[in-house]
């Protein structure tokens, strides 16, 4: 099938203004506006609210405007996968949502100086008592560019060892209390993603990931710095 055929088009566009490569890279970069002022109207035990007022360009030049958003320390989640390429997922309680999610094993960056990969190992032993052997940078990404500054690091871990509960070194109460452990063959969980049965972001983003670069073995993959 055509790239016009898959995406509806009786026949391939004209070249012209626009194509390929006469466009700039696409890629997202750093930016800041100026920001006037700012208060913190909450903090929690993990995030806080900010009021920022932030100078912008308006109808008649520039205005200042207020801009409410959630700081977040940041989070990482891991697709584990197995020697029969099965992922680990994990079902438990959001509140926020109201709902019980397959997850990927991931938590909040909630350890000063401890680097993201870190994190991720210790989640992946703590929620699911695994170890990995290789550790690859798999993806990244803002879960909610308007109203939070949280960024998201998946991780790839492979080689896992299974790790006894009396090493772990770990109590699970709460919404970790009676997490659900499944092996899903990746395939199954990208089907269950587009059948719109998973919702979790990190999930989601993960699972198409890990299919994508499943393609080439994994072999474009960068290895994660620790």
């Amino acid at each position: 099938m055509s790239r016009a055929a898959a995406f509806g088009s009786a026949e391939e566009p004209s070249r012209g203004a626009g194509d390929p490569e006469e466009q700039p890279t696409i890629a997202d970069r750093p930016e800041e506006w100026e920001t006037v002022e700012g208060s913190e109207p909450f903090r929690g035990a993990k995030t806080s609210l900010r009021l920022d007022r932030v100078r912008m360009p308006g109808i008649d030049g520039s205005e200042v405007v207020s801009r409410e958003y959630m700081e977040h320390p940041g989070a990482v989640a891991a697709v584990a996968l197995d020697g029969d390429g099965r992922v680990l997922l994990l079902s438990q309680y959001r509140h926020p949502v109201r709902h019980r999610m397959w997850e990927l094993p991931a938590g909040i960056r909630d350890e000063a100086g401890e680097p993201p990969v870190r994190t991720a190992q210790r989640e992946l032993l703590e929620e699911a008592g695994y170890r990995a052997d290789h550790w690859h940078e798999l993806v990244g990404f803002f879960p909610s560019t308007g109203f939070s500054s949280e960024r998201i690091q998946v991780y790839l871990a492979r080689g896992l060892t299974k790790v006894p509960d009396a090493e772990v070194g770990f109590h699970r109460v709460h919404e970790e209390a009676d997490m659900e452990l499944v092996w899903l063959p990746l395939e199954d969980a990208l089907t269950a993603v587009m059948a719109d049965r998973i919702h979790n972001a990190a999930t989601v983003i993960g699972v198409l990931s890990a299919s994508i670069a499943a393609r080439d073995g994994f072999a474009t993959l960068t290895p994660a710095a620790v």
